[in-house]
């Protein structure tokens, strides 16, 4: 389980004992109070994987907290999620004793086993955002999210039924919606980094239509990301807020005002446009154009004649 200052948990137990913790009441989830952990440090950080999904609302004084190739500060209380396998890292002042204080959730993904949440949980993408993307919640949603923890956990210490799990995975789904909904928010009110984003966006891509498409083709959602150093879910995610389209709408767009330059300044043939612009054939470029403009190609061109 441990190598060096990397630790892997297979189970939601194995955290338990080495976290210091009691027991889990239930071995497929458990709701963690993070001034409780007593996990041990080895130097200045330590590297975890869970192979099962956790939701963290958690400050960490003079502490930074690295998830993939992102690092944050917590000092604010922040709230993140991770899918199995993912991994971060917790670097810490050596003179410094730091407790975490917030909550996190534990849930296996047998859990969700036979249930409509195992089929939608994929459609969550901030499981993929990075941490840098973290939502940072207000007091008021704080308070939320605390009632939905408080209900988890007076559901988990009850007596177990038939009703049981469902009830559980209930309050899961729900935390899980609120925080589409504080994202959605939080993709408003960010005004001036989402807007430099979009800005960035705009440069990525426009340099990127001015290169040979013909043989390179449309990029992809991971290749402009990666470009602007955000994760695909949060920029996608960001797209349909700010300006109502997801990524291919939006490419599609771009593509529809360059042959709109195109067709309007140039002599080249409609063929040779759509071959320009990475369309192996007439027919898709048409299609697309007519849907975009309700116009043809070559009615476009004419209405410039």
């Amino acid at each position: 389980m441990k190598d060096s200052n990397r630790y892997r948990f297979k189970t939601i137990s194995e955290y338990h004992k080495l976290a210091g913790l009691p027991k889990p009441g239930h071995p497929l989830v458990s709701v963690v109070n993070l001034e409780e952990v007593r996990m041990p440090v080895n130097g200045r950080s330590n590297t975890m994987i869970f192979d099962f999904y956790s939701i963290a609302l958690k400050r960490v004084p003079d502490a930074k907290i690295k998830y993939g190739q992102q690092m944050s500060d917590f000092d604010d209380g922040v709230l993140f999620f991770m899918a199995p396998g993912q991994v971060f890292t917790v670097e810490v002042h050596e003179d410094k004793i730091h407790r975490p204080t917030g909550w996190m959730i534990l849930f296996h993904q047998d859990l969700l086993w036979n249930t409509p949440l195992a089929k939608t949980i994929k459609d969550y993408d901030f499981f993929d955002y990075t941490l840098f993307e973290a939502l940072h919640v207000a007091e008021n949603e704080e308070i939320t999210l605390n009632n939905v923890i408080q209900q988890l956990k007076w559901e988990m210490n009850s007596n177990i039924d038939s009703f049981t799990q469902n009830v559980i995975i209930a309050q899961i789904a729900l935390l899980l919606n609120y925080a589409q909904r504080f994202y959605q928010r939080q993709f408003i009110t960010r005004k001036v980094s989402n807007h430099e984003i979009l800005n960035r966006l705009e440069n990525v891509v426009n340099s990127y239509l001015n290169e040979d498409l013909a043989s390179k083709g449309l990029p992809t959602v991971t290749y402009i990301a990666e470009k602007l150093n955000i994760s695909a879910g949060y920029l996608s995610g960001l797209l349909k807020t700010l300006i109502g389209q997801n990524m291919q709408q939006y490419l599609h767009q771009k593509l529809i005002d360059l042959a709109k330059e195109k067709l309007s300044t140039t002599d080249l043939s409609v063929s040779e446009i759509a071959y320009a612009l990475g369309f192996g054939h007439l027919q898709s470029f048409t299609k697309l154009f007519k849907t975009k403009t309700n116009l043809t190609p070559s009615a476009f061109r004419q209405s410039f004649n």
